[in-house]
């Protein structure tokens, strides 16, 4: 990726929608304007799990005032994230698109320990050097997430279903505050947590509360006179018995109450009062950053050759035993028939694709060899993959199914009219597996490739070919498998 002074990250929380741009200068990013808009996309979730219109609407015009200012950016210089509510909603895949549509960028819905070391790493990026190691409680809109941490490195991932739009929806419907749904909520919150009790008790030295819910109950806490400093066990009980005095948060009267934290503040003070029972905490400070300066940190190494991607794939190869030769083949001949196919100018984003594709589509004999490709593809679709998209980890996932093997179990999932780089990128994956089946480093003849869009052509020398049967009798067999899925494929001896 080329250097680009401006970055931009846009968070499409549950709770709210931020974006957050920076300038880099050399090797140093400072952050520039931010702007925040409390959109509540959980709160339009229906209990059947669908974004109602009215959220929608909300959403869609946040992010018609975000495309203003990102308007004279390049695409490579903005990142935008989808959380909580973006995974569980039923119609994300038909919102999404009209989302796009109006900021201007792809939007990438990111799971759950992604978020959670995305926050990390905006975290922790905002701290001085310590040996301590860190715990980082994230309370977000649609869920919370759990990080424990030493340095720049998170060692411990974890991201609950719990919110502080959800909690409040939940359990504070009428903005009531009784004895009976607080000690519910904070009951629901505290199972929540016991799940990961055990591994955090004890890990950590310092505790953080990043984003919104937290920065908002310190300033509570500490402009009212309930802690001096900070989040405290002690300030979080004057609080709750303030809150169950009070009874409504309508009529609560806190100096550093904003109003649009009013709606969302019972939610997120049971989930924090769960935490700090369960977890042991006794002291909690807010974090500077969040998932939105971690997002641009991200954006800001893969500038500078340092995807988290590409740790990604490599700590695959090693935990999966790839080998790591036949990787190598056919990662190099796939690109060399992706150039063919797509031009020598092929996009840097398809190129990536195709190497991480190859380096691990034999991640899967793992698992078995029969019918590796389809033990790949689960696990390229269905693991924790830190630096990926859901979006990027499905593509992995469907050119690792198409890899080898019947095309027909790819019926609406290849299509040429609607995704031709797709096709693209899965022949010359195909080719190279197959051509490099022996697994050795053998010579191989001059290869010429050509696709028009709606026809992929293959020539290569005639004497090769009758030399090697069984590479001739599987190229045949690649034009009458492409030919399932409507897509035509001609193979030229010359």
């Amino acid at each position: 990726m080329q250097h680009q002074p401006i970055l931009a990250a846009v968070d499409l929380g549950s709770n709210s929608f931020r974006l957050q741009l920076a300038r880099v200068e050399g090797d140093q990013m400072y952050m520039l304007d931010g702007l925040r808009e409390p959109v509540r996309l959980a709160a339009g979730l229906t209990p059947d799990k669908f974004l109602d219109a009215e959220a929608q609407q909300r959403a869609l015009a946040a992010l018609g005032r975000f495309a203003e200012r990102l308007r004279d950016l390049p695409r490579e210089a903005v990142r935008a994230v989808g959380t909580n509510s973006l995974r569980v909603a039923k119609n994300a895949a038909d919102f999404i698109p009209q989302a796009e549509h109006t900021l201007g960028f792809p939007i990438e819905v990111i799971a759950g320990r992604e978020e959670a070391r995305l926050i990390y790493l905006g975290v922790a990026h905002g701290l001085p050097p310590s040996k301590d190691n860190l715990l980082v409680m994230d309370i977000g809109g649609g869920s919370s997430e759990f990080i424990i941490g030493n340095g720049l490195t998170p060692l411990k991932l974890e991201s609950l279903y719990m919110g502080c739009v959800s909690f409040s929806s939940r359990f504070f419907p009428d903005g009531r505050i009784t004895k009976q749904n607080l000690k519910q909520a904070e009951l629901a919150a505290r199972i929540e947590l016991q799940t990961i009790a055990a591994d955090y008790k004890g890990q950590w030295q310092q505790a953080l509360g990043s984003s919104g819910t937290a920065r908002a109950i310190a300033e509570i806490l500490e402009l009212n006179g309930y802690s001096e400093n900070g989040i405290t066990r002690d300030g979080l009980d004057k609080l709750r018995a303030h809150l169950l005095k009070v009874g409504d948060v309508q009529r609560l009267d806190l100096q550093g109450l904003r109003p649009d934290r009013v709606p969302t503040l019972a939610g997120g003070f049971a989930i924090m009062y769960a935490a700090f029972s369960e977890l042991d905490i006794s002291f909690m400070r807010p974090a500077l950053g969040a998932l939105r300066e971690g997002v641009l940190y991200d954006l800001w190494g893969r500038f500078h050759d340092n995807d988290m991607r590409d740790v990604t794939v490599r700590q695959f190869m090693q935990r999966y035993h790839v080998d790591t030769g036949q990787a190598a083949r056919v990662a190099k001949l796939a690109q060399v028939f992706a150039r063919q196919f797509l031009g020598d100018e092929i996009p840097e984003t398809e190129s990536h694709m195709l190497g991480w594709a190859a380096d691990l589509h034999e991640v899967g004999i793992s698992v078995a060899h029969s019918g590796y490709h389809k033990h790949t593809a689960y696990i390229l679709g269905y693991a924790d993959m830190p630096g990926f998209s859901k979006k990027e980890q499905a593509r992995l996932s469907l050119l690792a199914l198409a890899q080898r093997g019947n095309l027909e179990k790819l019926q609406g999932q290849l299509k040429i009219t609607e995704a031709p780089a797709d096709c693209a990128l899965a022949m010359s994956l195909r080719l190279a597996v197959l051509f490099y089946r022996n697994r050795s480093d053998s010579a191989l003849p001059v290869l010429h490739g050509r696709f028009s869009g709606t026809k992929f052509h293959l020539s290569l020398d005639a004497d090769w070919l009758s030399k090697n049967p069984l590479t001739e009798a599987a190229l045949q067999e690649e034009v009458q498998q492409w030919k399932t899925l409507g897509i035509s494929m001609q193979i030229t001896a010359g």
